[in-house]
């Protein structure tokens, strides 16, 4: 089942949708029976031109406690159609990005696992292990949590976002914000190569003790040079907030300030990737902003059924640009968890899609029945 949308801009549809009225090009489906729910998409663009994506599985029947599973698809063709490529056991939550020619995934071995990177030099379809120190196991204490983040080049050094949870229970108020870095020169598979920072923890008190807890981190380069971390919030109610932790040049230390480093942010309660863009001077994300007549239908973590570009100059004022995609339903339907690249004046997207299909749809809106590919045409455009 595979629908091309062509370039796809918004896109609203009704509660009667069928499978095939599906936004974008599916590149994978997974039916709600099955108990494989499809999380932490990836997309990267590799040398020649092809696209890459990725995906793992999560749910009941997945194994993500104990060896989680990752698949990896091809599109020789900017997308239209996508071929499934590898399945990599022992591989979530996982980055999808391309250095110096080679493509990684960069992640975890499970829920709350140890810290892994694999590298391919054949565009995906085969990949290195993680066995030990020297071939990507960059540490092996467990309890790392993460997503597809952006992984970037600044000052010699590739950066990436990462969690540690500490105590080692439950879900977001003991993520310790923290990113790894490593020279781009060095051997990626090598853990005597990565610098871990200083993994800092959230505190209950702040934003007048409605804090829930960060996770999710984007690595950026701020408009003075230097590398935040900037993270998804939980918090009870619009409006939603993102955090910006601010890394030492040598990656090691991190501070925040409670006060002045909380800023708001547009579907900040959910996952998001921000981008710079040095052609319009700002950053991107694509996020679940949440429509105002969805405000009062719980917390904003939970409402996701909207997809909108967003963007800043400075990382501290954002405002929205487009509504992308959009559902009436929050309940059953969900755009989320995106990864995305530019792609010349356009955005590639590849989005965890809970929607209709021919089954019942989808478990509900977090647990997702496909992964589909978008293009946003020229973004900077209002």
């Amino acid at each position: 089942m595979r629908k091309i949308l062509g370039c796809l801009f918004v896109a609203a549809f009704s509660l009667g949708a069928r499978a095939a009225d599906v936004p974008g090009v599916v590149i994978d489906h997974g039916p709600a029976s099955s108990g494989l729910y499809i999380g932490s998409p990836g997309i990267a663009v590799l040398p020649n031109g092809n696209y890459v994506a990725s995906h793992d599985f999560f749910g009941p029947k997945s194994g993500e406690q104990k060896s989680a599973r990752t698949a990896v698809f091809s599109s020789q063709d900017r997308g239209a159609t996508w071929k499934k490529i590898a399945e990599v056991q022992g591989q979530f939550w996982s980055s999808l990005f391309v250095h110096r020619g080679d493509l990684y995934l960069l992640g975890t071995d499970r829920h709350h696992g140890n810290a892994i990177i694999r590298r391919s030099v054949d565009g995906g379809a085969t990949w290195t292990s993680p066995t030990n120190s020297r071939t990507g196991l960059l540490r092996d204490d467990g309890e790392y949590h993460c997503a597809p983040m952006p992984v970037i080049e600044h000052a010699g050094k590739l950066w990436r976002a990462m969690e540690h949870r500490n105590p080692p229970v439950g879900w977001g108020m003991n993520y310790c914000a923290g990113v790894l870095s490593a020279p781009v020169d060095a051997d990626l598979l090598d853990a005597a190569n990565w610098t871990f920072s200083k993994f800092l923890h959230g505190d209950t008190n702040w934003l007048g003790g409605k804090f829930g807890g960060w996770l999710e981190g984007n690595a950026v380069v701020t408009p003075d040079g230097k590398i935040a971390d900037v993270l998804r919030v939980e918090v009870p109610a619009i409006p939603e907030k993102a955090a910006i932790v601010h890394l030492s040049d040598d990656g090691r230390e991190t501070t925040f300030d409670p006060a002045t480093d909380f800023v708001d942010f547009p579907g900040g309660a959910k996952k998001f990737a921000i981008r710079y863009d040095a052609k319009s001077g700002k950053y991107w994300a694509l996020a679940n902003v949440v429509a105002p007549e969805n405000a009062k239908r719980g917390k904003p973590a939970g409402i996701r059924n909207t997809l909108s570009l967003v963007c800043s100059a400075d990382l501290r004022k954002w405002e929205t640009r487009r509504q992308l995609l959009h559902h009436d339903d929050t309940a059953k339907h969900g755009f989320q968890y995106v990864d995305w690249q530019f792609d010349g004046d356009d955005i590639i997207a590849a989005v965890r899609t809970a929607f209709d299909d021919d089954s019942g749809g989808a478990h509900n809106f977090h647990d997702a029945n496909f992964l589909t590919f978008h293009r946003v045409p020229n973004f900077r455009s209002d």
